[in-house]
């Protein structure tokens, strides 16, 4: 007989991982890193290649939480990248002082 998985139980948040953020349940991966792959235009399936541990029930998980709460994950992906844009500059400028 095959095991029923609950979807709803493959993402969750912890304070203590990532900021809280919502991440592929048991893993460190969050679904802002599979989000930002599916928009570089990576499948699904080519996602779970390259994180080899996660299922595809997982990263499909992952999408679907991303498609549900797309405005939060863009936000989040956004800030991140303004964050490291920061850095970048900071490094740039302590480099030609």
């Amino acid at each position: 007989m095959a095991t029923i998985t609950d979807i709803g139980t493959l993402i969750n948040h912890n304070p203590g991982i990532h900021g809280g953020c919502p991440i592929v349940a048991g893993t460190g991966v969050t679904v802002r890193r599979i989000a930002v792959w599916y928009k570089q235009g990576y499948s699904a399936e080519e996602i779970a290649e390259q994180i080899s541990h996660l299922t595809l029930a997982q990263i499909y998980a992952a999408l679907a939480y991303y498609h549900a709460n797309r405005d939060e994950i863009d936000a989040d992906i956004a800030a991140e990248e303004i964050e490291a844009d920061q850095l970048e500059a900071l490094h740039k400028s302590e480099k030609l002082s």
